[in-house]
């Protein structure tokens, strides 16, 4: 159990999640009953969301409140920025009430108050949030369009406090991203849980799902509890407790003790696009007492203190992202690890989430050496860094641009973006360094003698890192491939001081689930994206892959690559056994998910397949991918005329490294047996023994501090070597 101290004991709220001895669900307040409503023009008095303020100054109108979509009961100006709204309603016997759910269809912030008390809010910050603030944020409301609008339970610890017998005030503030946005909405809708059959209010709207009951699951269980409930923001992180149940037994019961993890974390909600969804995915760090970062295993992976809970809503499949990184790791290349769980915070179920890890320099991550601020000279100089392209649009910095444009006929920038070390920390020796590579790498490419071995592009990048990258982004014909979410990593010259594509990151809009630019055909190319959308802005392919593709050594080694994994890690056999694997481990788990958010049969942007059960989405994913995979075999580039498979590749990262009294040998791609043998820096064996294990522990204490070659040799005396520190 990885616990951090047992002073959490104290702070971690126990799981109180909707009991089931409620009867039935009843409706107290809905969106369309008359409402007092204001659209301010100046500040609003701070009691105005309690029950003892004057509203007779204020408009009466129907709710569902806002213009744009069609679906507003009272329609207001467009442009308005904000609009205050209350409503009294009478509760009659607090007794027989277990749970209340607020659910809110919203464009594009709220915060929503109970007798003056804050029930949730989402992209609106601050205690009294000012009638002129703009949201946070962009988000879509979902009814208009048959979606499903956010759903918050209220437990009977927070109405044992706050709701009264006789009247009461709901109060809502709805905020707009701006005074140009084409529309915005408030609907709302207040239901309790009555423990009996009585009928006292009325009755719930068709579409509306009484909150799921988790007690137990084949998938880990994470609970997550708020200090002081509060709604988790897009940022800063706010302090919360974090329990996870692991049971070696493969079932995981709420009430089991906290055996994968039990401590204090930071959360935060995460995403560009994605954050507009209702059910959000989340940013978190492990801490220690102090509110430190805390370095920590969980299920069994390198100890990091950087997680996330990403959250699988428009991919209805749930496994996309946990596909894509599965055969990256096996490929060779580093990818996120992932674990499929079941998430419970505050409380409430809120469906199947992909535990995983982050990007960013780690030994057990992208192993590349740690660059420090006062690194700027020689070697050290060199690397590493890690860089991506992407948008802006989470808080990205540009931190330069390139001097070459994107891949015809695209005309815009190519915009890169320092991943780790962040902009802010890095020295200006440094990232004027890191901008000469890239851009030597850019000119080499683009000159007359690019495919020359000793003058072109070969020089600056790892070749065979950019093959396997293009290959996982065209397979999965990722339409967000190359332009967006792209990283890549550099070495330092101790290491061979390349250019490496990856690692692999957020392909929820691949495998044929995007209904534009292409995105669902399982024909044409990826790289060839400027060519069906490309424009004049900052989201288009750099020009690097239209480029490589027409040396004929690069296409060469992509088909024999190609020609290689199709007879193994990409063999159809083999992913669609993986594919019905994962159906199989999330049947359940999936039936519990689509209750919480129902949105089979709804199409959820940018989806190009709609499926009316979870079946009919892995069905979907089945036949896309043999498809995909029958048209690349046609139309692969090159030719590889000599190919010559290994029947065993070799693959290995050596964890943790430096180390001090144990390391991990894990291995990715085919399982290997064989020898590990460790060498000094004069060549002589120090330590030896059997390969046995996928994850293979070794014990180092016995070595002196320095520097180490581990060599992994098969059973066909292939071998592999990397160099180990020892402290």
């Amino acid at each position: 159990m990885k616990l951090l101290t047992s002073i959490f004991t104290a702070l971690f709220i126990s799981f109180s999640p909707v009991k089931a001895q409620i009867d039935h669900w009843e409706t107290v307040v809905y969106e369309n009953d008359l409402w007092n409503y204001l659209v301010p023009s100046s500040p609003v008095d701070l009691s105005w969301n309690t029950f003892g303020f004057d509203d007779a100054s204020w408009s009466i109108g129907a709710g569902g409140f806002g213009y744009g979509d069609g679906d507003d009961n009272t329609i207001l100006p467009g442009g308005t920025l904000s609009v205050f709204q209350r409503i009294e309603f009478t509760i009659f016997d607090l007794s027989n009430i277990e749970a209340a759910i607020l659910n809110i269809d919203y464009d594009d912030s709220f915060v929503a108050f109970l007798n003056g008390v804050e029930i949730s809010r989402d992209l609106l910050t601050g205690t009294d949030p000012a009638w002129n603030q703009f949201s946070n944020g962009l988000h879509e409301a979902q009814m208009y369009s048959g979606g499903y609008p956010n759903q918050y339970v209220l437990d009977n610890t927070f109405l044992s406090a706050n709701l009264l017998t006789g009247t009461n005030v709901l109060a809502v503030q709805t905020h707009n991203e701006s005074t140009t946005s084409s529309d915005m909405s408030s609907r709302v809708y207040l239901h309790l849980g009555i423990t009996d059959a009585s009928s006292d209010y009325g009755p719930t709207p068709t579409w509306f799902n009484p909150p799921v009951v988790l007690s137990s699951s084949n998938l880990p269980i994470v609970v997550i509890n708020t200090v002081g409930n509060v709604t988790i923001p897009n940022e800063p992180k706010v302090s919360a407790t974090m329990g996870i149940i692991h049971n070696e037994s493969g079932l995981n019961t709420i009430g089991d003790p906290y055996n994968e993890f039990f401590g204090e974390i930071g959360i935060e909600i995460r995403g560009s696009s994605s954050s507009s969804f209702p059910k959000k995915a989340f940013g978190l760090e492990t801490r220690g007492p102090d509110s430190s970062n805390y370095n920590v295993s969980i299920f069994d992976w390198p100890s990091d203190n950087d997680w996330i809970l990403y959250a699988p809503y428009s991919d209805k499949s749930l496994i996309r992202n946990v596909l894509t990184y599965k055969i990256g790791n096996e490929l060779g290349m580093w990818a996120p690890r992932t674990q499929m769980v079941e998430v419970v915070i505050n409380g409430q179920y809120e469906g199947v989430y992909v535990f995983m890890e982050r990007i960013k320099q780690n030994p057990g991550r992208v192993n590349i050496d740690k660059l420090n601020y006062e690194d700027t000279t020689g070697v050290q100089l060199s690397g590493g860094y890690i860089l991506k392209i992407d948008k802006t649009t989470s808080g990205g910095i540009i931190a330069w641009t390139s001097p070459y444009p994107q891949a015809a006929p695209a005309t815009g920038p190519i915009y890169y973006q320092l991943h780790d070390p962040e902009y802010d920390t890095l020295n200006p020796l440094q990232l004027g360094y890191i901008q000469d590579y890239v851009t030597d790498f850019e000119t080499a490419l683009s000159g007359p003698d690019f495919g020359d071995p000793l003058l072109g592009y070969e020089n600056y990048i790892d070749v065979n890192s950019f093959i396997d990258f293009m290959i996982v982004n065209e397979i999965s014909k990722n339409v967000d491939g190359y332009r967006i979410s792209t990283f890549l990593h550099k070495k330092s010259d101790a290491h061979g001081g390349k250019l490496y594509a990856g690692p692999l990151w957020d392909f929820n809009l691949a495998w044929g689930n995007a209904n534009y630019c292409e995105g669902g055909l399982t024909t044409g190319w990826e790289i060839y994206f400027n060519d069906v959308c490309g424009g004049g802005g900052a989201l288009n392919n750099p020009f690097w892959w239209n480029k490589l593709v027409t040396d004929p050594d690069y296409t060469r080694a992509l088909n024999c690559r190609w020609q290689e994994l199709r007879q193994t890690t990409l063999h159809t056999d083999t992913l669609l056994a993986y594919i019905s694997e994962m159906e199989i481990y999330l049947s359940e788990a999936a039936d519990r998910n689509f209750n919480r958010w129902p949105i089979l049969g709804t199409y959820v942007w940018p989806n190009n397949f709609i499926g009316s059960t979870y079946v009919e989405e892995i069905n979907y994913l089945r036949s896309w991918l043999s498809a995909r995979l029958d048209w690349m075999d046609d139309n692969m580039f090159g030719a590889c005329a000599d190919l010559q498979i290994e029947e065993e590749h070799i693959s290995f990262e050596i964890y943790p490294n430096p180390a001090q009294e144990t390391i991990v040998i894990q291995q990715y791609g085919t399982y290997q047996t064989g020898q590990i043998i460790i060498q000094n820096t004069l060549g002589e064996n120090v330590l030896k023994t059997e390969l046995v294990a996928e994850n293979q522990v070794i014990d180092i204490r016995n070595l002196e501090s320095g520097i180490y070659l581990v060599n992994l040799i098969n059973s066909k005396n292939q071998i592999k070597t990397k160099k180990l520190i020892i402290h």
